[in-house]
């Protein structure tokens, strides 16, 4: 495992989900830095790096973006951080900082509830280039 990740945004998602998968597949693709690395929350690690924050290890509903030793953000807000990380046109989310992270919870809520509907469980077989990226699923 990889330990040095100065430059590193570390995404926890849940590896069951499609909808999940999906996003995981689209920053993938626009990620041209190669800024992100991804882990589920199911594994190893991401119950290690759950239970070292004190924060739910059985519900896998909440997107974690971790920058190791600097910060991480959940829901939303890691959402829009992601987004402004890739930079380009996506760098325009960061307006959505305006909308206080309760009200952008809630919508980012409502979605994960209904994440199971929205998407068909898809297997997601990453190239070799892109499996370089996964921390552990």
């Amino acid at each position: 495992m990889r330990e040095n990740w100065d430059n590193q945004h570390i995404v926890f998602f849940d590896g069951d989900c499609g909808v999940c998968n999906f996003w995981v597949q689209w920053i993938l693709e626009r990620d041209k830095n190669n800024r992100f690395m991804f882990a589920s929350l199911q594994s190893d690690f991401g119950q290690k790096f759950l239970a070292e924050r004190g924060l739910e290890t059985k519900v896998f509903n909440t997107l974690y973006l971790w920058k190791p030793g600097h910060y991480y953000y959940i829901k939303s807000r890691a959402v829009l951080q992601i987004a402004s990380i890739l930079g380009g046109i996506y760098k325009l989310s960061v307006a959505g900082k305006i909308i206080p992270a309760f009200f952008s919870d809630q919508i980012y809520d409502l979605i994960s509830r209904n994440r199971m509907k929205l998407a068909n469980q898809k297997c997601f077989l990453p190239d070799p280039n892109q499996k370089k990226k996964f921390i552990e699923v």
